[in-house]
């Protein structure tokens, strides 16, 4: 509570000083703004749009993900012949890969290739860091017992990656919101959280476009908190 208090005083500070509700709005008048949004019809489309995005970048980039770590962390060979594109999605502005992806897919499916563009090489590389982490000994029992590799994988890999993989899908999930939103800024596909940020910029409805901006950051938290009692409850 005193982190929250000193975060709404310092935002207010900053609001009187800037002297303008155009320029920085304070705490009071956006969470009106936000009240005042929340009931209404455009608002929950364009959540929809955007919570449909997330699951949809989560849904594509954690199965994969996974099965290309569990690969590359087993192989060598594989994770090298990865290893260049891990490399490229590292340095490549996630705003060029939204305008590239613009340009081939459009506004609808742009945020999701680019959700899942971002999120994989994430779930991936903790998936690698995870079956890099067993330990050798317990290869070792499994080599000796001639067991088969499909059922180290099983009995042995997975349950000691878990860890590494519930890590990971907590990360992905609070990537995922940014780079999605990030996108719909971009490319406004019709229902959108970002689609309203733009507009709301475009008409210099500055305390609109903070509550939007609130509105994704509580769906963000919403949904990692929803996603960790989830993944809590299964470990």
């Amino acid at each position: 509570m005193a982190g929250v208090v000193t975060f709404l005083a310092v935002w207010e500070i900053g609001a009187r000083i800037s002297g303008s509700i155009l320029i920085f709005p304070g705490p009071v008048p956006v969470i009106r703004q936000f009240i005042a949004l929340v009931p209404t019809e455009r608002f929950f489309r364009a959540l929809g749009g955007s919570l449909l995005r997330v699951l949809l970048g989560i849904l594509f980039s954690v199965p994969l993900g996974l099965a290309v770590g569990i690969l590359a962390g087993l192989d060598k060979r594989i994770h090298a012949f990865l290893s260049p594109f891990f490399a490229v999605i590292a340095a490549t502005p996630v705003m060029s890969v939204i305008l590239i992806a613009f340009l081939v897919f459009g506004s609808e499916r742009t945020p999701v290739f680019t959700a899942f563009l971002m999120v994989f090489p994430v779930m991936a590389a903790n998936t690698i860091a995870g079956v890099r982490a067993v330990d050798p000994k317990l290869k070792e029992l499994f080599a000796l017992y001639r067991i088969s590799r499909e059922a180290t994988v099983r009995r042995l890999y997975i349950p000691a990656i878990m860890p590494f993989i519930l890590g990971g899908m907590r990360s992905s999930l609070s990537l995922c919101w940014k780079v999605v939103v990030a996108s719909e800024v971009l490319v406004q596909p019709l229902l959108a959280l970002g689609t309203g940020m733009q507009r709301a910029k475009a008409q210099l409805e500055t305390p609109e476009l903070f509550a939007w901006t609130l509105a994704a950051v509580i769906a963000a938290a919403l949904t990692e908190w929803a996603a960790s009692l989830l993944l809590g409850r299964k470990r």
